[in-house]
């Protein structure tokens, strides 16, 4: 087993919602969930929007304190590292037209993460960003444009490189190319998928897209309100779906061919509010095969094989064919 560079325990974020003038009411956004990452690999954690991956994603980066529960990065408590975990744990967020200052440069937007960590000289810094312009595939004479000049695409290239500029360890990709035209989804994710094995990253990558995660990912965390409620290698989750809402997921995503669809579940009625999820397990109101233990028991994350692990009291007995 290889190195054990980030890892979640019990972790789970509460918000206060205003429910009327002088009421509010809570949310619970991430809501007790495990994760282990190792160095070198992808995981991906997908799910529909609103079912708390960014949440995830800003609470692995430290930048949310959580409720309960808490996150290590290499072994120790995310607050501990301060300013020295900045430089190891990076981020690429969802939107580049909104991601990168108006008001810098291409070229000083990438340079600021070797400025706040005294990576170099001046004259340091600069060779620098022009090795990271190259590495991202855009012209040096381009660090002197303005984020605006930039297509979404060129865009989210920038916001690459500025994340690989301190040289991290990880890198928490969170919805990187959903804001972008699929023409150039292709180009972004070979883009990392390249650099991750030239620098010898590890990923974090969060997506709605299951295709998306399928080309990217080693493992799989598939989350559902606020809950981890399937996960393991990607391949194994794909071909062996053991949740009915991981089901449900791989049923939406067209195929070239007709005939090998998965069918679509016959779930009923919209997703739960955040606010007043269902007691038990959150899908059951959405799932076909429920029984009453699935509306009055929470099923608990458990093991079916080695890697592979479920929430789903009838994980075991649902049918195989679908």
């Amino acid at each position: 087993m290889t190195e054990i560079l980030l890892e979640a325990r019990a972790l789970a974020r509460t918000f206060r919602v205003r429910d009327g003038l002088f009421h509010s009411r809570p949310l619970r956004a991430v809501d007790g969930v495990d994760l282990v990452l190792h160095k070198g690999e992808t995981l991906g954690v997908v799910g529909e929007s609103g079912c708390g991956k960014s949440t995830l994603a800003r609470l692995l980066l430290g930048l949310l304190p959580p409720t309960t529960g808490e996150v290590r990065f290499m072994g120790t408590l995310l607050p501990q590292h301060g300013n020295a975990l900045r430089r190891d744990l990076q981020v690429v967020f969802q939107d580049p037209y909104s991601s990168l200052n108006p008001r810098m440069t291409a070229g000083e937007i990438v340079e600021r993460p070797l400025i706040v960590h005294d990576l170099g000289n001046r004259a340091q810094r600069r060779q620098r960003v022009i090795e990271l312009f190259d590495s991202v595939g855009l012209p040096p004479e381009s660090t002197s444009r303005y984020a605006h000049e930039f297509s979404g695409g060129q865009r989210q290239r920038i916001a690459v490189a500025r994340a690989m500029a301190s040289r991290p360890r990880v890198v928490i990709a969170d919805e990187p190319t959903s804001a972008l035209d699929v023409s150039v989804q292709a180009k972004v994710l070979n883009l990392l998928k390249d650099l991750q094995a030239s620098l010898g990253l590890t990923y974090v990558f969060i997506s709605h897209d299951m295709r998306v995660v399928r080309h990217m990912c080693d493992r799989l965390a598939v989350m559902y309100l606020g809950r981890i409620v399937e996960q393991g290698p990607t391949e194994d989750v794909f071909a062996n779906p053991r949740h009915p809402y991981t089901r449900a997921l791989l049923g939406a995503v067209p195929r070239l061919e007709p005939r090998r669809q998965r069918p679509r579940l016959p779930f009923e009625g919209e997703p739960p509010s955040p606010l007043s999820p269902p007691n038990g397990c959150h899908f059951h109101p959405r799932c076909p095969w429920a029984i009453a233990q699935c509306r009055a028991t929470s099923p608990a994350l458990r093991a079916l094989s080695a890697d592979h692990k479920v929430a789903c009291h009838l994980a075991e007995t649902l049918p195989s064919d679908l």
